[in-house]
């Protein structure tokens, strides 16, 4: 851990301009999810009178509960053959994409950020917290488009039409960050050269012969199909989950025995 936090240190005094571009990416996604949460709030004041809190005790408990998940899920992650097994794939975005549709984009951006944060405490940071950075940042550019339009209207096609905009992000978003970003803040941390990256690229596919083509034939692909398997696990378990994360079990189980 100490040689971490040296390791940590080092990268960011190396590297500032990379790191404070990251810490504003950081603050721009939960600038964000507030500034989203707050129009919905507001249209929720002047519709029906009242509005849940941002940070009401149900939002407290699925930030709390999503976020040990979350981490948990973060444990179990596994390379594709699509692109090398540096970038590890794993579904921890599935229960901040929940919470976000049971209690608004915030509390998806808080589950991230506590998921991440809890994985820097137990483990140890990557140097520069470069790893913890891009799984916040990347995983945001999910999450926040797809919640933000649940977020204002809540039905099964809305849900359906939000993930797809959510992975088209993912892909777009995460290419973007990867190209000017990551993969420089990367090849900082560890010591080596951004065409070290593409090489490894290329061994999968030769067509990869720079940062662009690394980012359009790897990582897009990538998150294209980590979007998609979240968005479709979050579909199978959401409607079941839905009633209890909302607190009206007792109402849901009525309407269930009235419509025998």
């Amino acid at each position: 851990m100490k040689e971490n936090l040296t390791n940590t240190l080092g990268m960011i005094l190396s590297s500032t301009y990379h790191f404070i571009a990251l810490i504003v990416l950081i603050i721009l996604a939960f600038a964000i999810g507030y500034v989203f949460e707050s129009m919905a709030r507001k249209r929720e004041i002047k519709e029906n009178g009242s509005a849940e809190a941002m940070f009401s005790t149900r939002k407290i408990a699925i930030i709390g509960v999503f976020s040990a998940i979350s981490f948990v899920l973060m444990l179990f992650e596994f390379p594709l053959p699509i692109a090398p097994s540096f970038y590890k794939f794993d579904f921890s975005d599935i229960p901040a994409l929940i919470g976000g549709f049971a209690a608004g984009p915030m509390v998806a951006v808080m589950i991230e950020f506590i998921k991440v944060t809890l994985n820097v405490l137990i483990q140890g940071p990557t140097p520069g917290f470069v790893g913890e950075i891009a799984n916040f940042v990347v995983g945001c550019a999910f999450i926040i488009p797809a919640t933000v339009i649940y977020r204002f209207k809540k039905t099964r096609k809305v849900a359906l039409i939000s993930c797809l905009v959510g992975t088209a992000c993912i892909a777009l978003v995460g290419s973007l960050l990867n190209a000017y970003f990551l993969l420089p803040a990367y090849a900082i941390a560890y010591g080596c050269d951004v065409s070290a990256f593409v090489a490894a690229g290329a061994e999968i596919n030769s067509a990869i012969t720079n940062v662009f083509t690394f980012c359009a034939l790897c990582v897009a692909p990538f998150n294209i199909i980590k979007g998609a398997a979240d968005s479709a696990l979050t579909f199978l378990v959401y409607k079941q989950l839905s009633p209890i994360l909302k607190g009206n079990v007792q109402p849901a189980r009525k309407a269930a025995t009235s419509e025998q």
